[in-house]
């Protein structure tokens, strides 16, 4: 986890930051109660649109550090975010606010689920809300495009790994953990060599 940022260093890059331990802890319980179906876009709207704490291609950095580490994507980043500023105690606010109100609602959805599993308007409103979530990921994929115009690959090589990676797993069904190592691996070997020769 990455060391608590002084106040000092906020102000001066222009970018807001949690005001305390409470805000780190409301903020991140208000993403989660959000969080229905997709969660990247509402992740991304709130820290990056609302709250401020992080720039587009900090989110993107970030959010890519997240998705290589073991567990959840999002309480990955909760956990750096909440380090970052305030170190292990808002490592450890920002996973309670994560976790402690949707596992109130998960619990409760499960015991209507268990009564209702059997009725069809119930099916249908899950399907629904799956398609839904795929919309919300494919929104937020789209408004993200823009921070590759500043990565050292450029749009192009970008696109192209991406692509390739869409391929590997929709198409091919490859396993997601070989496509992670493999391409992401290639992505970080060509990134490290421009900065390199930058």
């Amino acid at each position: 986890m990455s060391s608590p940022r002084a106040p000092a260093e906020g102000a001066t890059s222009g970018r807001s930051q949690p005001a305390s331990l409470t805000d780190l802890f409301l903020s991140f319980t208000w993403l989660a109660l959000q969080g229905f179906g997709g969660v990247l876009a509402v992740v991304q709207r709130e820290l990056v649109e609302r709250k401020k704490w992080l720039t587009r291609e900090e989110f993107v950095e970030d959010w890519a550090v997240a998705q290589i580490m073991p567990g959840p994507n999002v309480v990955n980043l909760s956990l750096m975010i909440g380090a970052r500023h305030f170190g292990l105690r808002g490592a450890l606010v920002a996973l309670a606010g994560m976790l402690a109100a949707p596992l109130a609602v998960v619990l409760a959805l499960a015991l209507l689920h268990s009564r209702f599993a059997d009725s069809p308007q119930v099916a249908g409103a899950l399907r629904g809300m799956g398609a839904v979530a795929a919309g919300l990921i494919t929104a937020t994929g789209l408004k993200l495009v823009p921070t590759l115009r500043t990565h050292p690959l450029g749009p192009a090589a970008c696109t192209l790994l991406g692509v390739a990676s869409f391929v590997a797993i929709a198409v091919l069904r490859w396993p997601l953990l070989g496509v992670l190592l493999v391409l992401g691996g290639l992505s970080c070997l060509l990134t490290w060599l421009r900065l390199g020769r930058a």
